[in-house]
């Protein structure tokens, strides 16, 4: 027993003194520049954006869940609910107009995900929401979750405005050995610090909680009477589905195996997220925080999630692909404890929050958000009154489509999606779009659809056209009822093509292979200057990789066993 408390207390005296040390720093740091200008506190709030992965619209307490969520559910109760909140139906889109406040249709990413392969990452042309807090004097950093393209060293975090940055390049990967494939023989290392593998650092910690220990210790390290923007962008509640059994004990009662892993993932997240909120209070962040929480797509039913009672699930343009999980909580807020019921869409936060961060929005920045801090504090009308959800002109995949079908105005073969009012119009192939409601999760396994509410009478259809304010759940197509309507929307669809920019989707660069990187996926594409030391570079880098390999494999199954006696 002494053996053991020794370290034990060690440790959490280290932990202690640790910070003591750094509150300790910052008030020997005023005490030294009392009366310095620039010690004054900032006008400005602290912003902490939280984008979770794949969290289905009724995956939260508040919505009717069965999932404990009681940190989420409070900060909700005390903020505001957003709930007319859209994203897009997958992570890259929802994360590049986050970054951009631009549609995809001007940055070229109209088509599926930004895939680890692809010579391809957001267009460095386009200006990012941390690069504008920047100017206006803010520390700004990132952890979690990127998936925005890394072929080149430009693509990177820390080079898109970020100060720093902690965290996974790609869209998926394990929770605790950061490894990820994307096909034989293309498996690779992803977890960073800065623009290096994070070897150092990782110690096998799940995600989840690793990713919220980093973002306390920001917390920790910074003056709080100095502007922060911290992006927390969590891999959970994305597959693997994984969780520490502690958590997947809680929900013994739930038959299906991966809504009870799913289930224990998300309390998993609400626990990280009451421990950030209890380090803003320390470090005194809070009373100057704007918080927001969003879920950058709907829930994947096979995965677990749920949208119930909306229709379809992520990567589709129904409803349960699109409309999130949102909140704003801030001791800033004017109506607190209200529902927003404005059209709030994702590139809304751009302009949002760099105005709210006393931040300039040039004109040539060509946004498609709008500033909604009004409407979602003080319930004021939401200057926002069209989505365009997409225009993917890669996926034709609709046999039935036309230009007859679309009166001679639109192709109705082309998968786009558009909001206007109160009216929503989509064409082409919109994606799965069952309804799948809970007692689907009855069953032991998802592998069947008995529960689900089929919809045979879609077959053949290109165009439907539904009244969202009146029919969120999408159960009548009125395209047939409203003609007029559907030619204003369709010459709507038309006018917003004609802006739109070529599509990036490059073919898969094998390059990009971690064998020929150490073992880790990263940058590989280089200009023309830094291709000095040609194709022997790649034989240095295998070899090294063989190495790495070995030590690496080693490592990862020490951990494995440890994390069955943990379990």
């Amino acid at each position: 027993m002494y053996i053991l408390w020794v370290p034990v207390s060690l440790f959490l005296g280290f932990i202690i003194s640790h910070t003591w040390s750094v509150q300790m720093s910052w008030e020997n740091w005023r005490t030294r520049n009392r009366g310095n200008e620039f010690d004054k506190p900032s006008s400005q709030p602290h912003i902490v954006f939280i984008l979770v992965d794949d969290q289905g619209f009724r995956d939260v307490g508040y919505h009717g869940s069965e999932i404990k969520t009681p940190t989420l559910d409070r900060l909700a109760a005390q903020g505001v609910k957003l709930e007319n909140y859209y994203v897009q139906p997958l992570c890259s889109p929802s994360r590049s107009q986050l970054m951009t406040g631009r549609y995809q249709i001007h940055t070229g990413l109209q088509h599926s995900i930004i895939r680890a392969t692809q010579p391809n990452c957001l267009p460095l042309e386009n200006v990012t929401l941390p690069q504008k807090l920047k100017q206006a004097g803010y520390s700004t950093h990132m952890v979690g979750k990127w998936h925005l393209g890394f072929y080149k060293r430009g693509c990177l975090p820390t080079q898109r405005g970020f100060d720093s940055f902690f965290g996974s390049l790609l869209g998926s990967g394990d929770y605790y050995s950061h490894y990820k494939c994307e096909g034989p023989g293309m498996c690779g290392y992803d977890l960073y610090e800065g623009e290096e593998a994070a070897w150092e650092q990782d110690r096998g910690m799940y995600s989840t909680m690793m990713f919220t220990r980093k973002a306390i210790n920001i917390l920790a390290r910074h003056n709080p009477e100095r502007p922060l923007f911290l992006y927390l962008a969590y891999q959970a509640v994305h597959s693997p589905l994984q969780v520490p059994a502690r958590y997947l004990d809680r929900y013994k009662g739930i038959p299906n195996l991966h809504r009870r892993k799913y289930a224990a993932m998300v309390t998993c997240l609400d626990e990280a997220i009451h421990n950030l909120t209890l380090a803003l209070k320390r470090y005194g962040f809070y009373e100057n925080t704007v918080l927001i929480y969003s879920s950058d797509n709907g829930g994947q039913p096979l995965a677990g999630g749920s949208n119930w009672p909306l229709r379809g699930s992520k990567a589709t343009y129904w409803e349960g692909g699109i409309r999130a999980v949102g909140f704003v909580h801030s001791p800033l807020l004017v109506n607190k404890g209200t529902k927003c019921r404005s059209l709030v869409h994702i590139t809304d936060w751009f302009p949002t929050l760099v105005t709210l961060g006393e931040g300039a929005l040039d004109e040539d920045l060509n946004l498609d958000g709008y500033d909604v801090w009004e409407a979602i504090s003080e319930g004021r009308p939401s200057p926002r009154q069209d989505i365009l959800h997409n225009i993917d002109p890669i996926y034709i995949k609709s046999k039935n489509g036309s230009w007859k079908a679309g009166y001679g105005i639109w192709n109705t073969a082309i998968q786009a999606a558009l909001r206007v009012g109160h009216w929503k119009l989509l064409t082409g192939v919109p994606g799965y779009s069952d309804w799948v409601p809970p007692q689907t999760f009855s069953n032991q396994r998802l592998t069947t659809r008995l529960h689900n509410e089929r919809v045979r009478w879609d077959r053949g259809k290109s165009l439907w056209l539904f009244n969202i304010t009146a029919d969120p759940y999408e159960r009548v197509d009125l395209s047939q009822r409203y003609p007029h309507i559907v030619k204003k929307m369709l010459m709507r669809l038309a006018q917003y093509n004609k802006t739109a920019i070529p599509v990036r989707y490059p073919a898969k660069d094998l390059r990009s292979n971690p064998q020929y990187n150490g073992g880790v996926w990263g940058p590989w594409y280089k200009d023309e200057a830094d291709n000095k030391r040609g194709t022997d570079d790649r034989y240095d880098h295998f070899f090294t990789n063989h190495l790495s390999q070995k030590r690496w494999t080693h490592k990862l199954k020490n951990r494995k066993l440890k994390r069955r006696v943990e379990e």
